[in-house]
């Protein structure tokens, strides 16, 4: 085991395009930067937990159980179509006067911003717990990188700090390109085209990961 060599490969998968990745996007666009950073914390959580079931053996008996994979397959695709049918028939721009007030000082704790960090939270727990890929990658492709001659527990809790890092790192890429795309929205039809290209892209995703295998 190699944390620095596995750094780089954990920074690359983590960036591959998904759904939690699309979310950290859309998040960067509507709520900036910082929130979109705080809301990953909700999708680290629930890889931890994907880390701790393959820890402890129970990722590669999920994987392998069909109705399990379908399980959670099929509450994934029908998460992404509710946020993608909320997102294609909703005209407002909600995030408007967080993104506007670049520079100013957060919210103290439990104040007006406190909610909508939690929501954003929830959302991407709730992506990354139902996206059966995840359990792929940590009971599938993750031991791979695991020395049989070593602890295991110890090789998990730190390639799992590393992987989790990167997913940190994953989001500020995709919420400052987010950011950007911000910028040039300054219409309200520019708001229902960007609220339907969302749309889209969660329904799209919603079909491809019915579509997914193991």
């Amino acid at each position: 085991m190699d944390a620095l060599l596995f750094a780089p490969v954990a920074v690359a998968i983590a960036l591959t395009p998904g759904p939690n990745n699309f979310c950290g996007l859309n998040n960067g666009i509507r709520a900036g930067v910082g929130a979109a950073m705080v809301a990953t914390i909700g999708r680290v959580a629930s890889f931890a937990i994907f880390l701790t079931v393959s820890a402890v053996g129970l990722g590669a008996m999920l994987l392998a159980s069909e109705a399990a994979f379908t399980a959670v397959k099929w509450v994934g695709a029908a998460y992404l179509f509710w946020l993608g049918w909320r997102a294609w028939n909703s005209r407002e721009f909600g995030g408007l006067d967080l993104v506007d007030g670049e520079g100013a000082a957060p919210a103290a704790p439990g104040g007006p911003a406190a909610p909508r960090w939690r929501a954003l939270i929830a959302q991407e727990f709730l992506l990354g717990i139902t996206n059966p890929k995840a359990i792929i990658l940590f009971a599938a492709v993750f031991p791979q990188f695991i020395d049989p001659a070593q602890p295991a527990a110890r090789q998990f809790l730190v390639l799992g700090s590393v992987y989790l890092l990167a997913e940190f790192v994953s989001t500020a890429v995709y919420a400052t390109c987010g950011r950007q795309i911000r910028r040039v929205i300054r219409s309200q039809r520019g708001v229902v085209r960007l609220n339907k290209a969302t749309g889209g892209f969660f329904m799209g995703a919603g079909g491809l990961l019915l579509a997914a295998n193991r």
